[in-house]
């Protein structure tokens, strides 16, 4: 079985979050299945320094960068079919909502680029599972906007302990025709109409063992849908 990793970069400000992405990996190891790491030849909005915050002069490419979490072994997003994977992962990181869609700016009236929009589009459609965490519901959200596909996810709970307005993301969700549930990083949310697994991670505040079990758990839902 192979599962696909779509990453943003490497970084989390300004690509995919390592952390997430590393342990999106491992849980796709211990369950026996396989992963495809996957990339955009296609530079990112920025670059910033993750000591300070402070955005840098340079460019950086989203493959290239993302090929340090892959150590070489990465696939371009076009050179990627949904018959060549059976589930999709999108781990979180500012990249998802500022390179592969333009919602960290724009909202919920943001962009999404057109080959991300195909491959999760595609894959829905022909009933593989797709799982976004941490903040990557807003990607799905705005690959499905304009479709007859509601996805149902989260992005978290305003209930506990968040570095981020919640209650925002989820009227943004809301705004683009998703449906929303309220949930900790100990839970999961699972569409099964649609086989979309959401898991909020990063969005709250947490550890590595509770993000470690938030995505093991993720991951083996999605599995199951396979």
């Amino acid at each position: 079985m192979k599962v696909g990793v779509l990453l943003s970069g490497c970084g989390v400000y300004d690509g995919a979050e390592i952390h997430e992405a590393v342990l999106t990996l491992l849980a796709i190891e211990e369950a026996g299945a396989e992963a495809v790491c996957i990339g955009i030849d296609r530079d990112q909005h920025h670059v910033v320094n993750h000591m300070n915050g402070e955005e840098q002069s340079e460019k950086r490419n989203m493959l290239i960068e993302a090929s340090r979490i892959a150590r070489g072994d990465i696939k371009e997003i076009n050179d990627v079919e949904p018959a060549d994977i059976d589930m999709l992962v999108i781990p979180g990181g500012f990249g998802s909502a500022k390179n592969f869609t333009t919602w960290a700016f724009d909202g919920p009236e943001g962009e999404v680029l057109p080959q991300v929009k195909l491959l999760l589009v595609n894959m829905v459609n022909i009933g593989k599972p797709v799982v976004a965490l941490c903040v990557s519901p807003v990607v799905v959200a705005k690959s499905f906007e304009d479709s007859e596909i509601k996805p149902f996810m989260t992005i978290g709970t305003d209930q506990e302990e968040s570095p981020y307005d919640i209650g925002g993301f989820t009227q943004g969700l809301e705004a683009t025709g998703a449906k929303t549930a309220m949930k900790t990083n100990s839970e999961i949310n699972i569409d099964e109409a649609n086989k979309i697994i959401t898991a909020p991670c990063y969005m709250m505040e947490t550890n590595l063992s509770t993000l470690r079990q938030n995505i093991k758990d993720a991951i083996e839902a999605g599995l199951k849908m396979v």
